[in-house]
């Protein structure tokens, strides 16, 4: 059985860094990893992206503050965010997509396999 596990939210101020991590047991080498995000009240939403062979998608909103690495030999997939800002407060989820990348790959639909979800909290 797949599971995704992320871990490294908590509470920061606006302008801080955090790393978050999702580490994928039960199967291997997901052909695409992916981050997302949902805010209270709010839909779920693309994050960022990064295939197994290292190529990378962001969201506009977090271009440029947010980067994706993934060690495929851990089976964990990293989201670096700096420059955090309190909108970026969410739940922030690990998604694992087993089929072959498809571009753009930022749909909730496109990814098969989720995490439980860790909160992001920043304030101003």
């Amino acid at each position: 059985q797949v599971q995704l596990v992320e871990s490294g939210g908590g509470l920061v101020q606006a302008g801080a860094s955090l790393r978050l991590s999702c580490a994928a047991s039960g199967r291997t080498f997901a052909y695409v990893m992916g981050w997302f995000r949902q805010a209270p009240g709010k839909e779920r939403e693309f994050v960022g992206r990064i295939s197994r062979s290292g190529s990378t998608y962001y969201a506009d909103s977090v271009k440029g503050r947010f980067t994706i690495s993934r060690d495929n030999a851990k089976n964990t997939v990293y989201l670096q965010m700096n420059n955090l800002k309190p909108e970026d407060t969410a739940v922030y989820y690990c998604a694992a997509r087993w089929r072959p990348l498809v571009v753009p790959a930022s749909s909730s639909a496109d990814f098969d396999s989720w995490g439980q979800g860790t909160q992001v909290t920043v304030s101003s």
